[in-house]
C-alpha cells in the first residue's frame, strides 16, 4: 500500500543518519557568544526546538577562525575549548531524540561587523574589530573593512581551519556539518566574479573561482566521518548582472555530488549591495528545483519564505526539493514542527512533558 503519510513527515536517510521528517531548523545567527563560546542562551535557544521534534536542527554559523567571525559575538569552533559548551547542546538534543548539525563558516570581507541591533558596518579596532581578508581588496560596502587579498598560504590555512573545525564538530557530537558558501561570505566571495578579480589559480574561470570551495569540500569530506552527512549551502544567484548565477550553481552541484556532498542547501543573494530581489513566498524554491532536476544522488534543501506546513508539503509533493529549511517561522513559533503535524493530520512527536498541549484529538 502507498505511504499516505504527508511527505513532510516521511523519513530521509542520509548516509548512516536517518532524519525522522523533512523539517530543518535553518542556521540563524544569534550574535550572543563570547570568544566564540556557546553559553546557556544557545542551549535554551536550540534545545527548545528539539522538544517539538523537527528532523534536523542547525546551529548558527560557527566561525572556523577568529578572523572569520561576522561579528565579535559570533559562535566559533576554532579552538578546543569551544567543544565542550557545544557538546552540552548536542547532548541535550540527542536526549530528546533529535539530530543536530553545525554550519561552519568564514565571513571573509564581511567579517568584523556589528550585530544588527548594535549598529552597521565595520567594528573599529578599538571596539574589538580586526583586519579582514578576501579574494581581493574590494570592500563589501564603503562602511565595511577593506580586506587584504589572500595569499596562497592564507587559502591553505583557511582550508585547514575548516577541516579542524569539522573534526572538533565530530568530538562535540554533531550529526551533520554544513559548509557555508552562500550569502556573500568568504567561499561565495571567491565564487562570484563580482567579488573576485584574481588572476591566479583562484580567479577568472569557473573552475578557478570554485577551486577554493572544492578544496575545502574535499578536505572536510576527508576529515569528516563518511557515515555522517555533509551539507553545503550556496547562494544560487547574486541577483546582479555578471555575477554568480543559477547556471553556475547547477554546474557546481554536479561537482559537489561527485565529491561526496549529501545535501545542497539552496539559498540566494548576500554578495553585493547592488542585488535586486523582490521577495515573495517560496521565491527561492525554483532554484532548488533546478538543482534537483540536474542531479541524481544529491538531495536538495529549499529555504526562504516558506511559512506554512501546507506550502512546505506542496514543495515536497511536487518534487521540488527533498528537505525544507525554516528560520524565521521557528523564531516566531519554536514548536512549528509540532503544529505542522497537527495541521497535516499527523500525531506530533513531542516531548512527553509537552504532550498535554496536543489537541489534535
Amino acid at each position: 500500500m502507498p505511504d499516505t503519510t504527508p511527505k513532510l513527515f516521511q523519513p530521509l536517510k542520509l548516509q548512516g543518519l536517518t532524519l525522522p521528517n523533512r523539517i530543518v531548523v535553518s542556521p540563524m545567527c544569534m550574535y550572543s557568544a563570547h570568544n566564540g563560546l556557546a553559553n546557556d542562551f544557545h542551549l535554551v535557544h536550540l534545545g527548545q526546538f528539539a522538544l517539538a521534534a523537527p528532523g534536523l536542527i542547525f546551529t548558527e554559523a560557527a566561525a572556523v577562525s577568529p578572523e572569520g567571525r561576522i561579528s565579535p559575538e559570533d559562535l566559533g569552533l576554532w579552538a578546543d575549548e569551544q567543544i565542550i559548551p557545544l557538546g552540552r547542546i548536542t547532548d541535550f538534543i540527542h536526549a530528546q531524540g533529535g539530530r543536530v548539525g553545525i554550519q561552519l563558516a568564514h565571513a571573509g570581507r564581511k567579517a568584523s561587523t556589528y550585530a544588527p541591533w548594535r549598529g552597521k558596518g565595520a567594528v573599529a579596532h578599538e571596539y574589538g574589530g580586526w583586519g579582514v581578508i578576501g579574494p581581493d581588496t574590494q570592500a563589501f560596502a564603503p562602511v565595511f573593512h577593506t580586506p587584504n587579498a589572500m595569499t596562497a598560504d592564507d587559502i591553505g590555512r583557511v582550508t585547514q581551519d575548516f577541516v579542524a573545525a569539522a573534526q572538533r564538530a565530530e568530538i562535540a557530537g554533531f550529526d551533520v556539518v554544513e559548509i557555508h558558501a552562500a550569502h556573500g561570505y568568504l567561499l561565495h566571495q571567491f565564487m562570484s566574479p563580482l567579488s573576485n578579480s584574481r588572476t591566479d589559480d583562484y580567479g577568472g574561470s569557473f573552475e578557478n573561482r570554485t577551486r577554493f570551495l572544492m578544496d575545502v569540500v574535499r578536505a572536510v569530506r576527508g576529515g569528516w566521518p563518511m557515515h555522517k552527512p555533509l551539507f553545503v549551502r550556496v547562494s544560487a544567484t547574486d541577483w546582479a548582472g555578471s555575477g554568480w548565477d543559477l547556471e553556475q550553481t547547477v554546474r557546481l552541484a554536479g561537482l559537489l555530488e561527485r565529491e561526496g556532498v549529501d545535501v545542497l542547501d539552496v539559498s540566494s543573494g548576500g554578495l553585493t549591495t547592488e542585488q535586486q530581489i523582490t521577495p515573495a513566498p517560496g521565491y527561492q524554491v525554483p532554484f532548488a528545483t533546478a538543482v534537483k532536476d540536474a542531479v541524481r544522488d544529491l538531495d536538495v534543501m529549499a529555504v526562504g519564505m516558506i511559512e506554512s506546513p501546507q506550502q512546505a508539503e506542496d514543495i515536497l509533493q511536487k518534487g521540488q526539493a527533498d528537505l525544507i529549511a525554516l528560520g524565521r517561522p521557528f523564531l516566531g513559533d519554536p514548536h512549528w514542527a509540532w503544529h505542522a503535524a497537527q495541521q497535516l493530520g499527523v500525531t506530533p512527536d513531542v516531548a512527553a512533558q509537552y504532550q498535554r498541549g496536543n489537541r489534535l484529538d
